[in-house]
Parts: C-alpha cells; structure tokens; sequence
C-alpha cells in the first residue's frame, strides 16, 4: 500500500502528542520541533501533488480492511492541491508567530500541529464519518487557538465560535445518521452508489439529509445567514491564528464540492435544486455582506476579515453553478484568496494593535514595504488585473451560464467596486494617516508620540506576508499549468465512477441494490 498518504496525518500528530508532553518552559525546543514537522508537510505535499497530477485515485485501507467496511483514505488531484496549499500556508503562519505567541498562552504549538492534522485529515478521508471526525479535531484545535492569548474580545468571539459550531456538529451527526440508516454505509464513494438505486419514497428524507449537510458545510464556511461568528472571530484572534484560519472557510467548501460530486451526483443528484437554486442566492447574499461590511471597516484586521467574507461569496456561486469550468475556476480563486487574506492577516498583525491592545504598529519608513505588500495583497484579493486574483475571477465570469450573466455579472462586478473602495480608505487611513500623525505630533513636541505610531512593523511578519504574496504572484506567472491542474481536478471530482472503480473492490457491480 502507499503509505505516503499517511505522512500528512501522522507527522502532525505525532509532533503534536509530543509537543504536549515537553515542558512548558522550553519554548525553543517546541518551536524547533513544531517549524521542522511542518516544514516536512511540504516535500510530502509535493510527492502527493506529483503523484496525483498523473490522474490515479490513490486509495490506502487502514489495517488492510477493504472498503466500504473498513476506513479508506483516498488521494485526487483535488485532495492534493488541498494539501499542498495547506503545506504552504502552515510555515508562514507558524514563522510569523514567534515566541512571543508561544508565551502568551498554554501548548501553542501542539494546537498548531492538531489543527494541520485535521485539516489534512478532512483532505484525505474517504468516508463521512472520518470527514466528521478530523472537522472536530481542527475545531477543537481552533477554539483554543482562537482565545489564545485570551483577552476579553477574543473570549467573546471563541464564545460565540464555539456554540455554532457545536451545534453546528450536532446536525452533521443527525445529516450522517439518516444517510445511513438510508444507504448502510459511510464510504463517499459508496453512498453514491447507493442513493443511485434509492426507492422513491426515501428520495425526500435523502435529500433532507444532503440539505442538512450542506447547510453545516456552508456554517463552517460562512455562507449567509451563517456568517456572523467570522468578521468578530478573525479579527479578535492574533494575526498567525488568522493567517492558518484563512484556509477554515475553504474547508466547508472543499467538503460541499466533495459530497456533491460523490454522493449527491451533483448536477444530475438529489441536490440539484438546492445547489442551483438556493445556493446561488445564499452565496450572493454573502457576497453583498462581504462588500458591505469591509466598507464600514475600520480596520484593517477587519477590512481583511470580510474580504475572507466576500471571497466566500464569489466561490459559493461558482460551486452552485455544478458545471467543471465554474468548479475550476473556484478551485484556482480558492487557492489565490487564501493566500492574499492569509498574507493580509499577518500585515495586519505587523501594523495594528491586537484585540488586546498590545502589539506593533506603523510608523516612519517602516510603512515602505508594509505599503507595497497592502498594495499588492488587496489588487489580488478585490481581483484587479494583472494578478491571480483578476485571472481567478475572470475564470468564474466565463464560466457563467449565458442566461445567469444578468446575475452573476454585476454582483461581481460591483461588489469588487466596493471592495476597492473600502481598501483605498483603509490603505489610506493606515499607511499614511496615521504615521503622517504621528510624525506632526512628535515634530510639535507637545505631547508623547502615542503608542499606535511608535513602533515599526516587525520585519519577520513582513517577511512571512511577502512571501505569501510572493506565492500569488507565482499563480500569476504559472497560471497556464495551475488552470489545466485545477480544469483536470474538476473534472475527476465528477467523475464518480473512476472513484467507485477505485475505492470499492472489483467485486461491487457499478449499481448495486440494497
């Protein structure tokens, strides 16, 4: 078997275990110990990158049991390109953090690595309930990161994160237990098969189900009305807690795209109408809060929070479209707004006080490169040319259909408008207001130069931010390969009888009775 698709649980888990148990106070031990597990994520991500770019659906069985009893871990392109973005992300956030963060709190670094484990996990799981399973261990993962730190607006926040989502796990459950008890089983692959030769009277309560299911996914994604833990939540939690968050919304979506596609049969499943009816209007919806919040932002944390927001939005109505171009395009905007947000959470943390109050900030000639990487972050996140970010949403207009550009193309449209309103004001308030303040007030010498516009911005958040940005400029230049990978990903994501034929054994017919 191909054990290498275990690396990207195991490694942080064991690293996490370890982490737990050394003391607390070697810091820099810890710190050695969690960068080096994460930094091996990335040769691991690129041998499965390179492995699934072939087109194979590579398939492990946990204890050599076969499926659809036993656990299967099944690798595609799409679950690759997950991985690999998740790879990349991890080394920058964990960079940024510094052993200032490690010290504000209790086992950073060990939440670091459980939180890689699930969302690698979440990548790789070929049954339902094991996709339960890792969403919990990322969950629980993040509610401590979240409130890492603590301070009264980050409790408030992870109060309101944690219930939702804890509701939100309730319903996941009940959405499994009636698929199951519906189908018999909780392989992906195989409850496709199953619901095929569903008998007509169970076709509501399935599809009850596969609405419920969805509906958690789009919680965990911040889809509207669902949306209100994340503007308060990422803003109040530290910038590197923020930056690895980036990738959390992306999670609910990459887990709609996986059920639609395996178990629901998307353009031609059960959830046909919900998918293109509903989902539409509740992405737009999204997308108009995202554009609206982020122009009554004051911050640039927040400003950055309701981009994720926006971002959400635009790919929400991509993957209601059901069609391979609009899920390529989704795929390839997915990878650019989640590095662009993550970049701007850290310069975010470099240039603005925590929730706390506590923290660096900008001044002087510090602000020459911290406003060159705001420039360039938020022409890739509102998608103006000629970066990954316009190349992502002219992909997503093209994949329109010809009678729903009436819709879809003004909503984009205006709402990048907005968004490029409200980052010129806050690029303007934080990179030249302030700083331009501060100066005139230590040049009068009447009073103290305030604490906001002492400090200049820490170079290794700077660092980590450019190099995030750096990333999306490499989508840019390599956008010709990248758009084929993700056009081939989509199009083996629905594809469900190249999964059947590789996860379940030769002898289960491609129709099965139940």
């Amino acid at each position: 078997m191909n054990h290498v698709l275990l690396l990207p649980i195991l490694l942080p888990m064991f690293a996490g275990g370890l982490l737990t148990a050394m003391p607390m106070h070697r810091l820099r031990a810890q710190r050695v110990v969690c960068m080096t597990a994460t930094l091996l994520l990335v040769p691991a991500a690129a041998l499965l990158v390179g492995r699934a770019a072939g087109g194979g659906i590579d398939v492990y069985q946990l204890g050599s049991w076969q499926a659809p009893f036993g656990i299967v871990l099944q690798l595609d392109r799409l679950g690759a390109l997950m991985l690999a973005l998740t790879a990349l992300l991890a080394p920058a956030a964990l960079a940024a953090a510094g052993p200032e963060l490690a010290r504000a709190g209790r086992h950073f670094h060990a939440l670091f690595q459980f939180q890689l484990m699930g969302l690698n996990g979440a990548f790789l799981a070929g049954d339902l309930f094991n996709l339960f399973v890792f969403f919990e261990i990322l969950l629980i993962a993040s509610y401590a990161l979240l409130i890492h730190g603590a301070g009264r607006e980050r409790i408030g926040a992870g109060l309101h994160y944690v219930l939702l989502n804890l509701v939100a796990s309730s319903f996941f459950l009940v959405a499994i237990g009636m698929l199951y008890g519906l189908t018999g089983t909780l392989n992906l692959a195989h409850m496709g098969l199953r619901l095929q030769g569903l008998p007509d009277a169970d076709v509501p309560l399935a599809a009850a189900a596969g609405v419920m299911l969805m509906l958690v996914f789009g919680l965990k994604a911040a889809i509207f009305p669902l949306y209100f833990w994340l503007p308060r939540a990422y803003a109040g939690t530290a910038g590197p807690v923020a930056a690895l968050f980036a990738i959390m919304t992306k999670v609910g979506l990459y887990a709609m795209l996986r059920c639609d596609a395996l178990v629901f049969g998307a353009a031609q499943g059960l959830l046909v109408t919900f998918m293109q009816a509903w989902l539409p209007v509740l992405a737009l919806a999204t997308l108009a809060a995202g554009a609206v919040g982020a122009l009554a932002a004051t911050s640039l944390r927040s400003l950055t929070s309701y981009l994720v927001l926006a971002s959400v939005g635009l790919l929400g109505i991509a993957v209601g479209m059901q069609t391979a171009a609009a899920w390529a395009a989704a795929l390839y905007y997915l990878l650019s707004t989640t590095l662009c947000t993550a970049a701007l959470f850290l310069l975010a943390d470099a240039l603005e006080p925590a929730a706390d109050g506590q923290g660096p900030v900008v001044a002087g000639t510090g602000t020459r490169l911290a406003g060159l990487l705001y420039l360039t972050g938020t022409v890739v996140a509102v998608g103006l040319p000629p970066l990954s970010g316009f190349i992502g949403k002219v992909m997503i207009l093209r994949a329109v259909p010809p009678d729903s550009a009436i819709v879809y193309w003004p909503a984009i449209l205006v709402s990048g408008l907005v968004l490029l309103v409200a980052a010129s004001r806050t690029g303007t308030r934080l990179l030249w207001r302030l700083p331009h303040d501060g100066a005139k007030v230590a040049q009068e010498g009447n009073t103290p130069v305030p604490p906001r516009v002492r400090s200049r911005p820490e170079g290794r958040k700077l660092a980590c931010s450019a190099f995030l940005l750096a990333c999306n400029v490499m989508l840019t230049a390599f956008a010709a390969p990248v758009s084929a990978y993700v056009s081939q990903a989509a199009a083996q994501l629905q594809d469900r009888t190249a999964y059947i034929r590789a996860v379940l054994p030769a002898g289960v017919p491609l129709q099965t009775q139940r």
